[in-house]
């Protein structure tokens, strides 16, 4: 398994987040669709992971994708872990904080900009720094 700079029991990881955090970020879950607080979001800034505060994404990058989850067209350069997902029949590429292992969501190849990447993020997985 691989060790990440800050690595915490799961009963330390419950202490520390909420528990959609945790399902989010701990245990790979997913929040429904536009109804995470950074899907609309658009002010300057940095967004931050909500486990252990790496910077992961600039606000210039975030863009309006209408798939209902935060989207970015490119991550802050070594602060992504990317993973073969094949949960629920299909192949997709899971992105997880690389600072923590924590899971954001995945990233996929269908960009309208031209890095041709669409981060789809996680509210919950995320706090948003001005």
């Amino acid at each position: 398994m691989k060790k990440y700079n800050i690595e915490k029991s799961e009963e330390e990881w419950k202490k520390v987040l909420t528990p959609e955090e945790y399902r989010i970020l701990r245990e790979k879950g997913t929040e429904a669709p536009h109804t995470g607080r950074f899907n609309l979001h658009f002010e300057d800034g940095t967004y931050k992971c909500a486990a252990c505060g790496e910077k992961l994404f600039e606000s210039d990058s975030k863009f309006e994708s209408g798939c209902g989850w935060p989207s970015f067209d490119e991550a802050i350069e070594g602060k992504i872990e990317y993973v073969q997902d094949r949960t629920f029949g299909m192949i997709r590429t899971e992105i997880l904080c690389s600072n923590c292992g924590s899971h954001l969501g995945h990233v996929f190849d269908d960009g309208p900009t031209e890095t041709g990447q669409r981060y789809c993020v996680n509210s919950a997985s995320i706090n948003f720094e001005k």
